[in-house]
């Protein structure tokens, strides 16, 4: 049996490398301002939901596309709304343990020579 080396690839084109680079590390987040983040109650027996599923998603959409625990998800959020400057409460831990279960998180990944697009709105999360 042989013992080949494996192959070994040079960079040649450093600016057009680092543009990549660059390029495959920007994100944009978009908040409607006017989207529901409390969830109306429904009348429903029991406690109703604080947040509403749009809240949820779009935390739990964090988690996924960074790989977070929930503890950072929520102080990644709360970044993002004061960046936003919106003064929104927002879900601890435990709620988005207990609501993560119910929602299915799909972020569908499609490759683009732009930054990657996460629009919030009334509806949830959508990347584009």
């Amino acid at each position: 049996m042989s013992n080949s080396s494996p192959a070994r690839y040079r960079t040649t084109n450093w600016s057009s490398y680092t543009a990549s680079l660059r390029k495959r590390g920007s994100l944009l987040i978009w908040l409607d301002k006017d989207m529901t983040w409390l969830a109306p109650h429904n009348g429903d027996p029991g406690r109703p939901a604080v947040f509403s599923d749009a809240a949820i998603q779009f935390c739990l959409t964090i988690k996924f596309l960074f790989k977070l625990p929930l503890r950072q998800t929520t102080g990644m959020v709360a970044s993002l709304l004061k960046l936003a400057n919106l003064d929104w409460t927002l879900p601890d831990y435990t709620t988005l343990c207990l609501r993560q279960r119910t929602l299915a998180v799909q972020v569908p990944y499609r490759h683009a020579d732009g930054p990657l697009k996460l629009l919030v709105d009334s509806t949830g999360s959508h990347t584009a």
